[in-house]
């Protein structure tokens, strides 16, 4: 089988109806992320802690910072914080229809007896801290059907020794993935996405398999398009995984056809 993707070839879909928060969209997948969802039109909000990060990224988008590209400035790790920006972003710009949650970052070194308190602090009580703000600030004010995307690691199901603060950090995420759809039923549409290794701009060194920041933006997009994309857990370890993914949302063409 061809596990070539080419991107050329999608149908994107329609988003130009959206308004989606892509919380960690200056980050390196959020980068793909944030190129999808304004390639199909969608108003793209960006929470950034530091105005310094957000003039770097816009200057990486280039021409691709649209005027449905905007940025809220401040932080959003913690409860009061991550409401405190829900509130403004809706004071500014309107309802959001879509929340896409691709916080992340990496801690590896040490067997899990060897951390220290401010290893487990910053790596597991942190992150797993940042995510839970974004659900309690977003979930309540997601319209029916809207769609909230986690984007994690494949930490998440394979251990990975000496990254123990990371793989149940990942681990729970997960988990709060699967109680989220269950405790929204039918409201809301909660689903993930966990990534292997992952080529970005910024990684020098990769593997033919390995998907792209690029395609993991396309898959976002598909699944908020598709309504039936709900409660599910996408596993993208491989290009051939992504191709089956994309094909089932309808973004991709059928081996030997057109996109649905």
């Amino acid at each position: 089988m061809d596990t070539t993707i080419d991107l050329s070839l999608s149908q994107r879909p329609d988003l130009s109806d959206r308004r989606v928060v892509i919380v960690g969209g200056t980050g390196s997948v959020g980068e793909g992320v944030v190129r999808a969802w304004l390639d199909a039109g969608a108003e793209v909000i960006i929470p950034s802690r530091t105005q310094g990060r957000v003039d770097q990224f816009t200057g990486v988008l280039g021409e691709a910072a649209t005027d449905k590209l905007n940025f809220v400035v401040g932080d959003y790790t913690t409860f009061a914080s991550a409401e405190e920006r829900a509130e403004q972003i809706e004071a500014e710009f309107g309802t959001v229809t879509d929340v896409v949650a691709s916080i992340g970052g990496w801690w590896t070194g040490k067997s899990l007896w060897e951390i220290t308190q401010a290893e487990w602090d910053r790596y597991f009580v942190g992150l797993t801290t940042a995510h839970v703000a974004q659900v309690r600030a977003w979930i309540p004010r997601l319209p029916e059907h809207g769609s909230y995307q986690l984007i994690l690691g494949g930490s998440a199901t394979q251990p990975v020794p000496g990254s123990s603060i990371i793989n149940m950090e990942q681990a729970a995420l997960l988990m709060m993935r699967q109680v989220l759809s269950a405790e929204v039923g039918e409201q809301r549409r909660v689903v993930s996405a966990v990534l292997g290794p992952v080529q970005t701009r910024l990684r020098h060194w990769v593997e033919p398999e390995w998907v792209s920041a690029d395609e993991v933006g396309l898959l976002s997009t598909g699944v908020a398009a598709s309504p039936a994309a709900s409660a599910v857990d996408y596993t993208l370890s491989t290009k051939t995984q992504m191709i089956a993914h994309l094909r089932g949302l309808g973004v991709y063409p059928q081996e030997g056809g057109e996109a649905k």
